[in-house]
């Protein structure tokens, strides 16, 4: 059961007049399924819109990633009591049975019958009285059958962790080939819980003790990061953007496996230091928190939007030594002379694919041409910007995904292209929460969502010979 469902044994309404959390997170599935937007940017839109408020807004964000999570696992078994074939229904009455489904089969919470009330209900507003009875006679049947619903005992590894786990075969098979059938279906698990909330304290402005101290006296349930030593872990309390410490400046949302990447450049008051791929900006602020406010972070990304989100982040943590600038990175040789850098971060674009766990659309919408696509632009720009690092001086290279074609495989392709750059002896350094993964490649650190829960990524640590 998740956190989401404590305060939702209801009808899941919101305000009088409103939509329900089950028509607004049906809205948010139907359209994720046909336009192929992502499902975090439509539910908040659909939430604003719906003026669903405290536990309502619970389920619906609850029925929108755990229905995406589970997918086919969900389709699976809906499949044996739909006559006609899921694929042959309208998208939003095939979405409305999968949420329907999510609840009675995953949701131990929510009284099944009320499940399928509000789903009959809906059908009966958005349909005619034909769908409405089958929404009803499938989902009565599915609640007579729930016991039954198990997988196959002799499936193969592949097809077994795919519908175990709700994951894409093609996914798993490639898992299974790099990190083995334990470590593959531990990745495929991790990627189905709820995500840790984590927080980076603004070092600059003051001490995690103290920051620490203040959420505790106003009851948010906090304790230090494993990982890194800027971060906070938040059991409880709400959404840390909206509190006044994140207004002050004193911190900032931030994944502990991202808050690495910051401490692997280790960069100096004084330095000169270039984040080329840089919004949202975290790790550019934690890079120039870092530094005293003394030096200076040029902070590029190709969207001028994204840029100001930069400059408003350090502007919000009251960090003078962040300059932004915009363009494309394959282009930042023509904007600076060679060797013009003590330290370089390429925060690269990546497949993502570390973390599902925060959007679970990735693993059904991303394929191998995707992974074999974004690799090229990754080889293309670690060539392009290597030219910019001083002699002596370091290039971190880091994405958030668990591929080793665009991680381990990446960084041995470059530093046999680039002989002027070794791998640092002394790599990024995660403590004991990350003792496993440390041993998991010669070249780098690859996390996998399972070794700390925190997100999937990588990190290598590269210097520039004299």
């Amino acid at each position: 059961m998740s956190a989401a469902e404590g305060g939702n044994r209801g009808k899941g309404r919101g305000k009088a007049g409103g939509a329900s959390s089950r028509d607004t997170a049906l809205q948010v599935l139907t359209a994720v399924e046909q336009e192929g937007a992502y499902s975090n940017l439509l539910l908040n839109g659909a939430i604003q819109k719906s003026g669903l408020t405290g536990a309502d807004v619970g389920l619906a964000t609850e029925l929108v990633y755990g229905t995406i999570s589970r997918l086919n696992t969900i389709d699976y078994f809906l499949a044996s009591f739909v006559t006609k074939g899921l694929a042959k229904l309208q998208p939003w009455v095939r979405n409305l049975l999968r949420l329907s489904f999510y609840q009675i089969y995953y949701l131990d919470r929510i009284p099944p019958h009320a499940a399928v009330n509000e789903a009959v209900n809906i059908a009966k507003r958005r349909g005619h009285q034909g769908i409405s009875g089958m929404v009803n006679g499938v989902l009565r049947n599915v609640l007579r059958r729930k016991s039954e619903l198990t997988l196959p005992k002799d499936l193969p590894p592949v097809e077994r962790i795919a519908l175990e786990h709700s994951h894409p075969e093609w996914l798993v098979a490639r898992w299974m080939e790099q990190y083995g059938e334990a470590a593959a279906e531990a990745i495929c698990r991790a990627n189905n819980e709820a995500p840790a909330v984590s927080v980076r304290v603004n070092r600059a402005r003051i001490s995690r003790e103290a920051l620490l101290e203040r959420m505790q006296e106003a009851g948010v349930e906090a304790v230090p990061s494993g990982l890194s030593p800027d971060g906070i872990l938040v059991r409880s309390g709400g959404n840390m953007a909206l509190t006044p410490w994140y207004r002050e400046g004193l911190l900032s949302v931030q994944d502990e496996s991202s808050m690495l990447v910051g401490r692997t450049v280790r960069p100096e008051p004084g330095m000169s230091v270039l984040d080329c791929c840089a919004a949202p900006g975290g790790k550019t602020c934690h890079m120039a928190e870092l530094m005293e406010g003394k030096g200076e972070v040029v902070s590029n990304d190709i969207h001028p939007h994204k840029a100001k989100l930069i400059e408003e982040h350090a502007q919000r943590l009251g960090l003078g030594n962040v300059r932004t600038v915009t363009g494309d990175a394959m282009k930042l040789a023509d904007q600076f002379a060679p060797g013009s850098f003590d330290r370089l971060l390429l925060d690269a674009p990546c497949s993502g694919l570390g973390v599902i766990r925060r959007k679970p659309d990735l693993k059904w919408a991303k394929t191998p041409g995707d992974i074999n696509e974004i690799a090229g632009v990754q080889r293309q720009l670690l060539d392009a910007v290597c030219g910019l690092v001083k002699p002596g001086g370091v290039l971190v290279y880091s994405t958030c995904t668990i591929e080793k074609a665009e991680n381990e495989d990446m960084v041995r392709g470059f530093l046999d292209r680039h002989p002027e750059f070794v791998l640092d002896e002394e790599q990024p350094d995660g403590g004991r929460a990350l003792a496993g993964a440390e041993a998991r490649s010669s070249v780098g650190l690859q996390i996998l969502p399972q070794d700390a829960h925190s997100d999937g990524f990588y990190i290598a640590r590269l210097v520039k010979r004299h």
